[in-house]
Parts: C-alpha cells; sequence; structure tokens
C-alpha cells in the first residue's frame, strides 16, 4: 500500500467500436477458454445488430469526464487513466503512458460492483500482467473495494428502478426482477457473489417498497453440461406471467453500465419474451453516470488518501481493501 497515490486508473471490460474490430475483441476475450467457434460468430452478431459498436467504451468516457468535473470540484485532484482488459485503450499502454507521466503509484477503480473471479480477482491479475509488459518504472496500483453495499450504490440503483416503475401505467407495485451475469457455479463456491448480489437486490428492493422481487441471471456463455447460476431471465419472465403477473421492471444489478449484455440480453432478447407473453417488461437503468455513483467513486477514493468513513448498509460489513491470495479463485 502506497502512502501516497498520484492518480486513479480506471480498469474496464473494453468493447469493439466497429465491425472491424469484433471478432479481435472476441478472441481477446476467448483467449484461452474452449469456445467454439459457432459460438464466438454467434456472439459476433449481437455487436453486428448494433453496427459492431459495445456502448461500454463511450459510456466509460461519459464517466470519467463526470468524475472529472466531481473531482475538480470537490478533491482529490488526481488525474484519470482509463485503460480495458480486451480491447483498446489496453492496460498495458495506459499504464505505459503512466510511467511516461512519472506516476509511480494509483488507486485503480474496476467497473465491477461484487467479488468473483471475473469481476475482481482477473482484473487484479490483469494489472499485473500490464506491470510486468511495461517492467521497471510501471505504476504500483491498488484496487479500490467492491462496493455492492456502499449507500451511493444502492442510491443510484433505486433512482433508476424508481424512474422505471414510473412508466408502468399501473399504480400498484410492480414485481421487480433483478439480473446479473450467470458464472459457473463451481466459480460462485469459491466466492461472494451471489451473496453479494442478493444482499444489493435485497437493500433496493427494500428502499423502493417492492416485497415481490427476484434474483436471476443472464448471458450464460459456458458449456450446457456445467452447472451455472440460474434460473435464466428469460424462463423467470415466463414464470411469472404463469403466475398471473402483468407487469415487471427489470433492473440489470449486476452491471454498472448499459453495456452488450445489457442491451442486446434484455432489451432484445428478454423484451421479446415479453412481448410474446403479453407481459409488460419496463428495463431499469443502471447506475451509469448517476451523479450519486460519480459521488461513491469520489467516497472510495477518500476512504484510501484520507481514511475516509467506509460507509456500507445491512449487516455484512464494508468489503476489504486488499483481497488474501486464494479469494475468488476459478473454480
Amino acid at each position: 500500500m502506497s502512502d501516497t497515490y498520484e492518480a486513479l486508473l480506471i480498469v474496464s471490460f473494453g468493447g469493439p467500436e466497429g465491425m472491424d474490430d469484433v471478432i479481435p475483441f472476441l478472441e481477446n476475450v476467448l483467449r484461452g477458454r474452449n469456445v467454439p467457434q459457432e459460438r464466438m460468430l454467434q456472439v459476433a452478431h449481437h455487436y453486428e445488430l448494433f453496427g459492431g459498436i459495445s456502448p461500454i467504451n463511450q459510456q466509460n468516457r461519459d464517466l470519467i469526464n463526470a468524475l472529472r468535473d466531481e473531482l475538480a470540484a470537490n478533491g482529490p485532484q488526481l488525474p484519470i487513466y482509463w485503460g480495458n482488459r480486451n480491447w483498446h485503450p489496453l492496460l498495458a499502454d495506459t499504464m505505459r503512458q503512466m510511467a511516461t507521466d512519472g506516476i509511480k503509484s494509483a488507486l485503480a477503480f474496476v467497473t465491477a460492483a461484487y467479488s468473483s473471479f471475473s469481476s475482481c480477482r482477473q482484473y487484479r491479475q490483469n494489472i499485473i500482467d500490464a506491470q510486468t509488459v511495461v517492467g521497471r518504472g510501471a505504476p504500483q496500483i491498488d484496487k479500490l473495494r467492491a462496493f455492492y453495499n456502499h449507500p451511493l450504490f444502492i442510491e443510484a440503483n433505486v433512482e433508476q428502478v424508481r424512474t422505471a416503475m414510473s412508466h408502468l401505467p399501473s399504480r400498484s407495485a410492480p414485481h421487480l426482477v433483478f439480473t446479473a451475469h450467470s458464472i459457473p457455479i463451481s466459480m460462485a463456491d469459491n466466492c461472494d457473489y451471489a451473496v453479494q448480489l442478493g444482499e444489493t437486490s435485497r437493500l433496493v428492493a427494500e428502499s423502493v417498497g417492492i416485497k415481490d422481487w427476484e434474483l436471476v441471471y443472464q448471458s450464460r456463455s459456458g458449456s450446457p453440461h456445467q452447472p451455472w447460476l440460474e434460473p435464466d431471465v428469460c424462463k423467470h419472465l415466463q414464470q411469472l406471467k404463469s403466475d398471473g403477473v402483468d407487469e415487471v421492471v427489470v433492473s440489470p444489478i449486476g452491471f454498472v453500465s448499459d453495456h452488450m449484455e445489457v442491451v442486446y440480453d434484455l432489451d432484445i432478447e428478454a423484451r421479446k419474451v415479453s412481448e410474446e407473453i403479453g407481459l409488460n417488461m419496463v428495463r431499469a437503468g443502471t447506475a451509469g453516470t448517476r451523479p450519486t455513483f460519480v459521488k461513491m467513486i469520489r467516497e472510495l477514493i477518500l476512504e484510501r488518501l484520507q481514511g475516509a468513513e467506509r460507509r456500507y448498509l445491512g449487516d455484512r460489513g464494508p468489503s476489504h481493501d486488499f483481497c488474501l491470495v486464494d479469494c475468488c479463485l476459478p473454480g
């Protein structure tokens, strides 16, 4: 841990920004994984429907601009860098620029709220790999904690759910469905991912006064013979309709921005299912660039720079700052 930090590094997944980027991007994502070529081409078609452009990079630019304004107005005065796991700007290139700029140590904000191999440990390994590529002079990087139960993260999602509820014609409370990216159960057994998601969902549901809610999963991509977290969102929507539910708000609580898994799996696939069965589905937005979410990032920075209060809601307490060697193993 550094006594002083000279910059903030935003670390994210990355996404293609044109048709020529799609296949190289997916090859980066899938490198080292036993994923059939036909599955990769199927996913590529999702991007093709949007001109090969994932929303995630622009959303990160918007978040960085909002955060720059927040830090300029309220401090601390830190330059902000941005590096991705899978597409430009790539993490190693960004870290090389940081070294050129004389940055010796920085805090990293990873655009994932929960603890799992994919959303925490793998990003920490990405940072180490980038430091290795840069070599001598690479800055020290310390990751900010998981923020799934931070009051301002909860508030940002509450705001989005309430906005979605306002678009329903009925004044009665709708059924609330929270979604998150599914992961293999063998991976889930080695981390608090599902427990944290359940806690975030509960806190948001209680804040909006809805008792009928469920946490479900989406975007499964593994072998059909390997058990993954369930139920699937589309199957759950069908079950709700069978149970007599007519209106539902879907909140992608497992994501912090409306990127491809949200706009395709929910706005296209889940919406199609809902229309076919006559279920009125309204999708809530993610935390995105909500001012409350931007302020939360500043609070996480102040925790490390100034020892500010580590705020949280619920009974689980704040997440740890530094991960144990054996936490969030891939399974």
